[in-house]
């Protein structure tokens, strides 16, 4: 049982990664109907900014910074830098193709991924680069399981994230003409909802979930590399297609039961 209890908690760890990542799948799907097969380079992107950042803060005058303080920088960057990544994505590949078949912008989807793998490889190399262990791996016991206070981070973080989403889509005026433009994208604009402004909104939230997923991965194994993202995002695509893609709790969950299946 003690086996059983820890695989559970490493895969409801590694699940919430999942979930987080497939937030940004079904939140573009369900409104314009796109499989971004870019969203998991972007995560990518997101893990070696912070790995860089933190490399560099760690040997210089931040050495002995608070982790909490280095983390903090480390979303600073990633996330206001996904955020613009996702947007220029969406308005520049992504936009001009919105009335094309879909297959279109599917292929199109995977040449965005392509080449933000390629530009990665140059600007950071082939090598694997190592994450430095700035928070301290305490353990907490619990009915012979282990869990560490990077798991908890990571769980009670994607929780609370997961939760502010659900809010924003549910109870704000952005969120009300997200799911309007979801609905119908026509009658939307005739209400009054700006379709671009709206589409926008929605890859800029998914691109800082990428971020914040990409730092919560390589804090947790260590090690980002600029190939990490295509792995990574197929199995929060298939989190998301397992929820039902379009739909952001059956995403939470698709996510959570992949990382149990898989650790199991």
């Amino acid at each position: 049982m003690d086996i059983l209890l820890q695989q559970l908690i490493n895969g409801v760890t590694v699940g919430s990664v999942y979930a987080l990542v497939a937030l940004g799948y079904t939140m573009v799907y369900g409104i314009i109907g796109l499989i971004n097969f870019a969203h998991g380079d972007v995560v990518m992107v997101g893990a070696m900014l912070a790995t860089t950042l933190v490399i560099s803060l760690v040997g210089g005058a931040w050495a002995g910074a608070s982790p909490m303080i280095l983390l903090a920088a480390a979303l600073a960057v990633a996330i206001p830098f996904c955020m613009g990544l996702g947007w220029l994505a969406e308005r520049y590949a992504y936009r001009p193709l919105r009335r094309a078949p879909r297959l279109t912008a599917l292929i199109t989807a995977i040449g965005v991924s392509i080449i933000i793998q390629n530009v990665a490889m140059m600007v950071w190399g082939r090598n694997y680069l190592s994450f430095p262990r700035i928070i301290e791996p305490t353990v907490h016991e619990f009915l012979g399981a282990r869990m560490t206070t990077l798991q908890l981070v990571i769980v009670f973080g994607s929780l609370l994230i997961m939760a502010g989403l659900l809010a924003v889509v549910h109870r704000t005026r952005l969120g009300t003409a997200m799911r309007a433009t979801a609905q119908n994208q026509e009658v939307a604009g005739l209400m009054g909802v700006n379709i671009n402004t709206v589409i926008s909104a929605a890859f800029l939230i998914g691109s800082a979930l990428a971020a914040v997923a990409g730092i919560m991965v390589v804090s947790y194994y260590g090690v980002a590399q600029y190939t990490m993202g295509f792995m990574l995002g197929l199995k929060a695509f298939t989190a998301a297609v397992l929820g039902g893609i379009g739909n952001l709790g059956g995403a939470m969950l698709g996510g959570l039961l992949l990382g149990i299946i898989e650790s199991l």
